[in-house]
């Protein structure tokens, strides 16, 4: 009886021991995923072609005679996204990096939320949080 026992516990143990390696193997296998870029656009290219032209969009639309809400909440939305684009694939190198995405994706969002209520003042601001806590300090730090 006493080896009967021994037996079921060994195999119990055993057989929970081959879950957890084959569950340690997933998991290493979706770190090395991560690791891998996955996207083409480079954090360059997504400067380039989606932050500096929704920002710059943004600024003039801020400054236009005319406001055009809808447009300041479309380009606040782009630079929301781009945020999370630039967190995703492995592209962030260091916590100036993290800190000046979650700024984007903050104050990207404020200025959607401040531009839906037609709040002028609260846009402004929040742009200019979104430069200098986004822009301004990832540029200081990766900029060269």
């Amino acid at each position: 009886m006493k080896q009967s026992r021994l037996i079921r516990w060994t195999t119990v143990f055993a057989a929970v021991a081959g879950v957890g390696l084959m569950l340690g193997s997933v998991s290493a296998e979706k770190k090395d995923e991560k690791k891998k870029k996955t996207r083409v656009a480079d954090a360059h290219w997504l400067m380039e072609g989606l932050v500096a032209p929704n920002s710059k969009a943004l600024d003039a639309a801020i400054k236009a005679d005319k406001t055009n809400f809808k447009r300041i909440a479309m380009r606040a939305a782009m630079l929301n996204e781009s945020g999370h684009v630039l967190m995703a694939d492995g592209r962030c190198p260091d916590a100036v990096w993290a800190g000046a995405c979650k700024a984007l994706k903050e104050n990207g969002a404020k200025i959607v939320a401040k531009a839906k209520a037609e709040d002028m003042e609260g846009v402004t601001a929040a742009f200019k949080k979104l430069k200098s806590n986004g822009c301004g300090a990832c540029h200081k730090a990766h900029k060269k």
